[in-house]
């Protein structure tokens, strides 16, 4: 069985507010997410793992790359 995690169980996990997740839902930029229907949004914690994953950074330098990407969305 896959378990799924509801917004504010996805955004603990990743120690965001249940808001950020939902300002990323609708500008993109945020993890992968499941529609079940439109007021059930679920999250794997698979993707959820793969969104750290990606962010994983040597330096300062390439860091604000991809985040101003998002923020001028």
């Amino acid at each position: 069985m896959i378990d799924f995690l509801r917004t504010e169980q996805a955004a603990e996990y990743l120690d965001l507010k249940a808001t950020t997740l939902e300002t990323w839902r609708s500008r993109g930029g945020g993890p992968r997410y499941i529609l079940l229907s439109p007021r059930a949004v679920r999250y794997r914690k698979e993707d959820l793992d793969a969104f750290i994953a990606a962010r994983v950074r040597r330096n300062t330098s390439d860091c604000h790359t991809e985040i101003r990407a998002v923020e001028e969305r």
